[in-house]
């Protein structure tokens, strides 16, 4: 290296990178460029995911049980928490449609011939 070359303290890259981080959050809030959502009530709170239950197939689940339990609240499938009361959110699918459950909608239907009822 050459004595002419310029160098740079550990300090005042820092500095250089915490000023630019800092400039650069505050020209996106100024220019509206950072959303901040009002209806604190739309946020996601979890990610879901189904396992299909085939006769034939064979899935893993966790034996360790979430913190959360399913209640039907007026005809939806709602989503409460075993340590908060006050927690409940309603199951809505990609679209944004709610999960109906209740007595009409819990019906499993016989896989095999031999199990379904004898109506004679």
């Amino acid at each position: 290296m050459s004595q002419n070359e310029a160098r740079y303290s550990v300090r005042s890259l820092i500095a250089v990178f915490v000023i630019t981080i800092i400039g650069t959050v505050v020209a996106l809030e100024s220019t509206g460029r950072i959303a901040h959502s009002e209806n604190k009530g739309d946020a996601p709170v979890g990610e879901f995911k189904a396992i299909h239950l085939a006769p034939d197939n064979d899935y893993r689940m966790s034996y360790k049980p979430s913190e959360l339990h399913a209640v039907c609240i007026q005809d939806y499938l709602a989503i409460a928490s075993d340590v908060d009361p006050s927690f409940r959110a309603i199951l809505v699918d990609y679209k944004n449609r709610g999960v109906r459950c209740g007595a009409i909608h819990t019906q499993i239907a016989p896989t095999t011939p031999e199990a379904a009822p004898n109506h004679e």
